[in-house]
């Protein structure tokens, strides 16, 4: 199952956060945001260890007040993935964060006050190559908003953003990205598909406020699924009522599942019957657990009968087909040896970790000969 995502990705410009790209042909962009007490240096920190481990590329830091700006700078000496400010009004905060090394500031033009205010943020951004991040949210749509349209809408949605966009343009400011973020996945949807034809910048994605990790999974996939197919999308969390490391983790199976990203084990496993010659559900929930610091992008078979497993199993780095008296391990493709059902995971944990290293080998020596 090697092949190339058919997905043609929307142009947009590339900004940088930090030394992450994103925009233009860059991977698309995994995030999430920490949910620390921020002026708690060390909670936070350890749960932005926790989050990068996990796989994210940028992590989110909401900065509600200079005290806050102050314990940010602190986090910011202490890791190393790229930390991105949420602030909410006050400009004195985002001032503060930009001289303690933020990389990005998630802050609305129009919601900080004058425009002397505005042009200060936008002007120590400039000054710093910071980008910034203009967030709409359903849930905080301006007041004349809410009165013209009666409710929150698509089209509200894509005038708040617009108006933003149109003060950056004003200072000459065009190194920001843009979301337009709302629980409901029909109104995102729908909002960022109009705003994707109206401006160049990166969007980033998420249905905000999706619901706890089971309902937000499935919401977030379906309505984040949709634009990403049309090729729309550049950098995304996944919000969930969850541990910040289970965002991260949706946000890669997602772009793993429309071939947008790779990393780590991409498992095809049955969803079992009594045809099974093994316990796959217990196999799998095992090997999960086990194989999760593997980044290593690599496809794994767990089929428990010979109706499906042979099929499956030879498209797969490594598969496992079910059979009796034994189960047959293909590498590769091509079968390679018999395991019965004792010590089933851990000759698997083995077989798999043996060629995650050998295809790392073989593509360290492809970059060197490059």
């Amino acid at each position: 199952m090697h092949f190339e995502s058919p997905i043609k990705r929307r142009k947009s410009r590339q900004i940088m956060v930090g030394n992450v790209p994103v925009g233009g042909d860059a991977p698309i962009s995994v995030q999430s945001m920490t949910n620390t007490e921020t002026c708690d240096v060390a909670a936070t920190v350890a749960q932005i260890q926790r989050i990068q481990n996990a796989g994210a590329d940028l992590v989110r830091v909401s900065v509600p007040s200079l005290e806050a700006a102050e314990a940010f700078g602190e986090i910011r000496k202490q890791v190393t993935v790229p930390l991105i400010a949420d602030i909410h009004f006050d400009y004195r905060i985002a001032l503060r964060v930009a001289d303690l090394g933020v990389d990005c500031l998630r802050i609305n033009p129009g919601n900080i006050g004058r425009e002397k205010r505005i042009r200060a943020v936008v002007d120590k951004a400039r000054d710093l190559n910071i980008p910034i991040r203009i967030g709409v949210n359903a849930g905080s749509l301006e007041k004349d908003l809410q009165k013209k349209y009666g409710e929150p809408t698509p089209a509200a949605l894509v005038e708040s953003a617009l108006r933003h966009v149109e003060i950056l343009d004003q200072l000459d400011f065009q190194n920001f990205k843009v979301s337009v973020k709302a629980s409901d996945v029909f109104m995102a949807v729908a909002a960022y598909r109009q705003l994707a034809a109206q401006i160049e910048q990166p969007l980033h994605l998420g249905i905000t406020e999706a619901g706890g990790l089971r309902s937000g999974t499935v919401k977030s996939a379906v309505g984040l699924g949709a634009l990403l197919l049309d090729g729309i999308g550049d950098t995304l969390r996944i919000s969930l009522a969850a541990d910040p490391v289970e965002e991260v983790k949706v946000g890669w199976d997602l772009l793993k599942s429309l071939k947008l990203r790779s990393k780590g084990i991409n498992f095809i496993a049955c969803p079992s019957c009594s045809r099974q010659n093994f316990d796959v559900i217990q196999t799998m929930n095992e090997l999960e657990v086990r194989l999760e610091d593997i980044t290593t992008p690599m496809d794994v078979a767990v089929i428990g009968c010979v109706v499906n497993g042979p099929g499956e199993a030879r498209e797969a780095d490594i598969g496992l087909a079910g059979g009796t008296p034994n189960n047959l391990i293909y590498v590769d493709g091509e079968p390679n040896q018999k395991l019965g059902k004792d010590n089933l995971v851990d000759d698997l944990e083995r077989l798999i970790r043996a060629k995650a290293r050998a295809k790392a080998e073989a593509e360290k020596d492809l970059i060197a000969k490059a």
